[in-house]
């Protein structure tokens, strides 16, 4: 362990998948175990070698039990753009730290890693043999060593055009692999119970790494359907809890999802899906309820909010109803009956669920859900906002050319106010992804939503878009369009300008 005040360089291998999620996720888990994102590369982009400053080997191996976006970690000894740097770098490395690893009873071997690139058995030998100035002393053991050390090579990122020479060259002590098994261990194509939207298995551990979900929390899912999100943050020990308005999911009833099964069977529910992967313990209910209605007292339960709303594609936003939000023109029920299926804008959804974070996250606590986009409409400041809640990450997910879902991570950093229920109205940003959505439902249906039920909804017609046009006419009516500043009426007019063509 170095010194207190003294940070170790480390070098992380990543994984090419899932780009954008990577930094942020490690970025979560040093600070859940107490370190902190300190790293001399300028940006990071796509490149699968990542060099940084860890306080000690022990938080670099709990990183690696936890992340997916990582392959492994080694203690970085040396680096350089060619084997003479490299070599250099190694012989300036101090003594006292590879002695422990290379004294006479300890068993080694020696690794290549390429990248982009692959060396012939010969190549491989070479570049060994070049390292006999390193002070080895044990013996060979290939196959059980206690120490296991690699040459690392970065050849870009561009497979047709590879060069002769690598860009960069790493040579480290091997310290831990990360958690890429989980996504095959926990494939939904192995699970029990999954429906239409089910999350795949590792954005929903991404999604728990972003949380800075740990052992003994309390996990909510306020739109839980399968349960796949529970189930990742299960596996790291939390206990788990999750709401949904589908009575059929809830208890795993109805049509499977499945091809080649008609009905679902009796195994087929959230419970089971926790006992499949042993991890039944940790969970606590799942309820049948509206997340527009919530039926909770004032109070602060969650540790973390994680959770896929629906976008209305492949699963209707819907929301429990009364006598008075039933749309004009529809006969009445009777009045013992309540409507179940009335429509649940996405606007309204996403602000519900802050301010229900807001209110029930302890101080501290993460808010991590998916936001659909219309991407050629699509800034930062359309991102929904709130007083109590700090934006911490922002991801892309690309769904189609025009679409794309991002992965927004939020903590809460104040304590929340009954004030604050409604500051969303006074912010510029609560319209300005009414237009967003409008314009990303528009792209998804041949029909374009407003913001309440009682606004009429106007088909969309060939050749133009005057469905969005006349939508923000509806809204620039509205009432809440009369708080905005002038600024945000010009940049909607230029969305208007932008999406109508005029």
């Amino acid at each position: 362990m170095a010194p207190p005040g003294i940070l170790n360089r480390y070098l992380l291998l990543m994984a090419q998948e899932h780009l954008e999620f990577r930094l942020p996720e490690i970025k979560s888990l040093l600070s859940l175990f107490g370190g902190q994102f300190i790293s001399s590369q300028e940006t990071y982009g796509k490149s699968p070698f990542w060099i940084l400053s860890i306080p000690s080997e022990d938080i670099a191996r709990n990183l690696m039990k936890r992340t997916v976006c990582a392959k492994s970690i080694f203690e970085l000894w040396g680096h350089g753009k060619c084997p003479e740097e490299l070599y250099s770098s190694l012989k300036n490395y101090p003594v006292e730290k590879m002695v422990p690893f290379l004294h006479s009873d300890s068993t080694y071997k020696i690794k290549i890693h390429t990248f982009n690139k692959t060396l012939t058995q010969e190549e491989k030998v070479k570049r060994i043999d070049a390292l006999e100035f390193l002070p080895f002393e044990g013996k060979v053991n290939l196959k059980k060593p206690q120490h296991v050390f690699s040459i690392l090579e970065d050849y870009g990122l561009d497979p047709n055009h590879i060069p002769e020479n690598p860009h960069n060259i790493y040579f480290g002590r091997w310290i831990a692999d990360g958690q890429r098994e989980l996504i095959e261990s926990y494939s939904v194509k192995k699970r029990h119970f999954i429906g239409n939207t089910s999350m795949d298995a590792g954005l929903s551990f991404i999604m728990a790494n972003h949380g800075k979900v740990k052992k003994n929390d309390i996990v909510f899912d306020p739109f839980v359907g399968t349960g796949g999100l529970l189930i990742a943050s299960a596996h790291f020990g939390a206990y788990v809890y999750g709401t949904d308005i589908d009575y059929n999911t809830v208890h795993g009833l109805g049509k499977a999802s499945r091809k080649n099964q008609k009905w679902r069977g009796p195994d087929e529910n959230i419970r089971a899906n926790l006992r499949q992967y042993g991890l039944e313990k940790y969970y606590l209910d799942v309820l049948v309820s509206d997340a527009s209605k919530p039926s909770w007292r004032k109070g602060t339960y969650f540790d973390a909010i994680i959770t896929d709303p629906p976008y209305g594609i492949r699963e209707s936003t819907r929301r429990t109803g009364s006598q008075k939000e039933i749309p004009k023109g529809i006969e009445k029920c009777p009045e013992s009956h309540v409507p179940v299926s009335l429509s649940y804008h996405l606007s309204d959804m996403f602000f519900d669920l802050l301010n229900f974070s807001a209110e029930t996250l302890v101080l501290g606590g993460r808010l991590v859900y998916w936001l659909p986009v219309y991407t050629p409409e699509y800034t930062e400041e359309m991102v929904p906002w709130h007083p109590c809640l700090k934006l911490i990450s922002n991801c892309e997910q690309k769904l189609s050319s025009h679409t794309s879902r991002r992965l927004i991570t939020m903590e809460k950093v104040k304590e929340f106010e009954n004030r604050d229920q409604y500051s969303h109205l006074l912010s510029d940003h609560f319209l300005l992804y009414q237009v967003l959505l409008l314009a990303f439902m528009d792209s998804q249906f041949e029909c374009a939503y407003l913001k309440t039920s009682r606004r009429p909804v106007l088909p969309k017609q060939k050749g133009s878009r005057p469905s969005a046009t006349f939508s923000l006419f509806f809204l620039f009516c509205s009432s809440e369009f009369q708080q905005i500043s002038n600024s945000s009426v010009i940049i909607l007019f230029g969305f208007l300008d932008v999406i109508c063509g005029t």
